[in-house]
């Protein structure tokens, strides 16, 4: 499952935007480190459904009338604060559960009603926009301590004779989820000295930077967006190359709302609808959260899930099915399974991401939209149904 993270100051809103995804119970309050130890939940990426290309929708119950939600998993870690690298307000601690996150949302309070430390002040005091550079340099800082403090290791690996630098950099930095084709990409964009202990602070730092954006790459989500001055989510927006709008209380309040039967509503959506009767404080109130959405096209808080897994992380949605006539599975179930797979994934690919049986075991697959039978280095695409012919079956 990919790991989304959560990270940014103390009160930007990160525990309100965890709890509006995942509606599970966590700490929100407004006083640094709401959170001390890291929220784990499961929210979902929303994408169009096959089933809409059928007569009849499928039923899954991650299925919403064509909506189909794909789960994926939700960090949500302590603020940070300034010098969060060298330890301070348990820095290293917060920092260290975000080793295993594909993507980070870098959560801001676009609104400027808190200070670096995450202390509430006057709306619009505090310039936002210092806070997309501080998360960023804090990971890059906080990679570059790491690959610091096992630098010492990688020397004295270079005095065997059958050194390979690269070889050695993979195998420290798999530790900070890096992967061999990170490592290599990454290297291959910079100049470095062939010999470590040639290596100097700069290097090591240049290294980092790079490597956070190959394994770690931010999403800044712009939350309180409702009450943000006028000018912030413009600057904000030329700041980040990433930025989504975003309104967690918004999100949340629909979420509660839905629950009880007042409105209807399916996250992502632009618009909801009120279908119980309502006091005048919370038709207003809904009234407000509505004309937010109709700014920035729904409360952001979806859209910034989907846009850091199916855009910034490049994945696609693929269907395995057992009957490519029906599109079913063994029990009659329609489109039973949605499984998220990087671009350029073949079917042997999704094969394994079903089972490992099913992809050792791996003879051919068929098109189930097409009916008929593809390669095994075929590429995939958003919404491909595909059965998998295994000796697993």
């Amino acid at each position: 499952m990919l790991s989304v993270a959560l990270a940014g100051k103390p009160n930007a809103g990160k525990s309100t935007f965890y709890t509006a995804a995942t509606l599970a119970d966590v700490d929100v309050g407004n006083y640094p480190f709401t959170t001390i130890d890291p929220n784990r939940g499961v929210t979902q990426v929303r994408t169009r459904c096959p089933c809409l290309d059928r007569e009849e929708r499928c039923g899954d119950e991650h299925c919403h009338d064509g909506k189909r939600y794909v789960p994926v998993e939700l960090l949500d870690v302590a603020g940070l604060v300034p010098g969060a690298h060298e330890g301070r307000g348990l820095g290293n601690q917060f920092l260290d559960a975000l080793t295993g996150a594909d993507v980070i949302l870098n959560v801001v309070d676009a609104s400027g009603g808190t200070n670096a430390e995450g202390e509430p002040v006057e709306v619009g005091e505090y310039d936002p926009v210092e806070d997309v550079e501080f998360i960023q340099e804090e990971l890059d800082l906080w990679l570059a301590s790491i690959i610091e403090k096992n630098w010492e290791s990688i020397e004295r690996k270079s005095r065997s004779p059958d050194f390979d630098q690269e070889e050695a950099l993979t195998e420290m930095l798999t530790g900070v989820g890096a992967t061999e084709y990170d490592v290599m990409m990454v290297l291959r964009n910079m100049e470095y000295p062939d010999d470590p202990i040639s290596w100097e602070d700069e290097d090591r730092e240049r290294l980092a930077r790079g490597l956070r954006a190959q394994t770690k790459p931010l999403v800044v989500v712009a939350n309180k967006a409702d009450i943000a001055p006028d000018d912030n989510i413009a600057r904000l927006q030329e700041a980040a190359e990433h930025v989504i709008p975003a309104t967690a209380e918004g999100e949340l309040a629909l979420r509660r709302a839905v629950e009880k039967g007042a409105v209807d509503y399916d996250p992502g959506d632009e618009d909801f609808d009120i279908v119980a009767d309502l006091s005048d404080a919370q038709q207003q109130g809904l009234e407000q959260i509505r004309g937010v959405m109709e700014e920035f096209g729904g409360t952001g808080v979806q859209t910034a899930l989907n846009y850091a897994v199916y855009d910034l992380l490049d994945h696609f949605t693929a269907y395995p099915v057992q009957n490519e006539t029906h599109w079913t599975d063994g029990q009659g179930n329609v489109l039973p399974d949605a499984f998220l797979l990087p671009d350029g994934s073949t079917p042997k690919d999704l094969a394994y991401a079903v089972h490992s049986d099913i992809g050792d075991g791996y003879l051919h697959a068929i098109d189930a939209r097409e009916n008929r039978r593809i390669g095994e280095d075929h590429e995939l695409a958003e919404g491909d149904v595909v059965k998998i012919v295994s000796t697993a079956n």
